[in-house]
């Protein structure tokens, strides 16, 4: 099977929710709107051993998806520096932004950065300076 099924699908709908919850303030879908969710489920890709990963440790106590609001939350702060656990946040992160409606709600065009490119405001430079001033990190090939 290359894709989840149906309850790990509405497990992890349950946390992109979690993550990002829709904003009638600004204007914007959750994580868990029909479209972002769909490109997220396209998305797994190399993840989804991740992916599943996650979801059964979100769901070793029943689904996760069933649970209550401050259960649900716990668990998932609990697990949240794990690594498969991780890699579900990226993925539900990298999906909200390519959507257009949340790209227009921020004030940038819906498009892809490239060939356009976008524009970076200059930052203070010297803040590199303690980098630079370090010895290498490399041994020399």
């Amino acid at each position: 099977m290359d894709t989840l099924n149906p309850s790990e699908q509405r497990d992890l709908q349950r946390l992109a929710a979690m993550m990002i919850p829709a904003s009638a303030e600004y204007g914007v879908p959750g994580a868990d709107d029909p479209a972002i969710f769909a490109d997220i489920i396209r998305s797994l890709g190399r993840d989804l051993p991740s992916a599943r990963a996650a979801l059964a440790a979100l769901a070793e106590g029943g689904p996760f998806a069933d649970l209550a609001a401050e259960k649900a939350e716990a668990l998932a702060a609990s697990l949240r520096t794990t690594p498969d656990l991780l890699v579900l946040h990226r993925l539900v992160l990298l999906c909200y932004y390519r959507d257009d409606r949340v790209m227009r709600s921020l004030g940038q065009e819906p498009r892809p950065p490239f060939p356009k490119g976008h524009v970076v405001e200059q930052g203070d430079w010297s803040l590199l300076d303690p980098v630079r001033a370090r010895p290498p990190i490399w041994r020399p090939a």
